[in-house]
């Protein structure tokens, strides 16, 4: 072992550190690492389906039956997406949808991620997450990232209308 922990060139190492541990009574005794070996990991936070939800809009399109954004809430563990048209992106919308789409349906959650978009952080959108226990969670800014279930859901989104719907049509 002096031989392998004294630090020259030796061009067989591996092979013969190897050919060692394999004859080794102490390092056969001890055996392969494995995963119960592993330190134990902690969760970030403890969620079930629909506990969290990321909320954001899709920013403005043509307007089409007098709608021009979309809100697309998605819930981070089943990845389910609920996305209604929207004339403007103000937090009345915002808090009808959270009401209708969500709460409603899929019962209160625990949290809900955003963005710092003046539609998700004002008092009233507050007043209703605090009203139901419901913890804010405001994305880093220019880090799509932190919200990525949203942006991933919008990007789809994104693509399945490019693709049914062109100049002539409404959706």
């Amino acid at each position: 072992m002096r031989m392998v922990q004294s630090g020259f060139y030796w061009p067989s190492l591996f092979k013969n550190a190897h050919t060692m541990c394999k004859s080794c009574d102490r390092c056969q005794r001890v055996g392969k690492l494995t995963s119960m070996n592993m330190m134990t990991l902690n969760p970030i936070l403890i969620v079930d389906l629909f506990y969290v939800w990321g909320i954001n809009f899709m920013r403005p399109f043509p307007m089409s039956f007098v709608y021009s954004y979309i809100l697309v809430g998605v819930d981070y563990v089943s990845k389910w997406v609920e996305a209604v048209p929207c004339k403007h992106n103000d937090h009345k919308v915002v808090l009808k949808f959270l009401k209708e789409n969500i709460f409603s349906r899929f019962g209160v959650p625990k949290a809900i991620i955003s963005d710092w978009g003046t539609h998700f952080c004002n008092k009233p959108f507050e007043t209703l997450l605090a009203k139901y226990g419901v913890k804010h969670k405001v994305a880093t800014p220019y880090h799509p990232q932190t919200s990525g279930q949203v942006e991933l859901a919008n990007r789809e989104i994104k693509n399945i209308l490019m693709k049914v719907v062109n100049t002539n049509r409404k959706y």
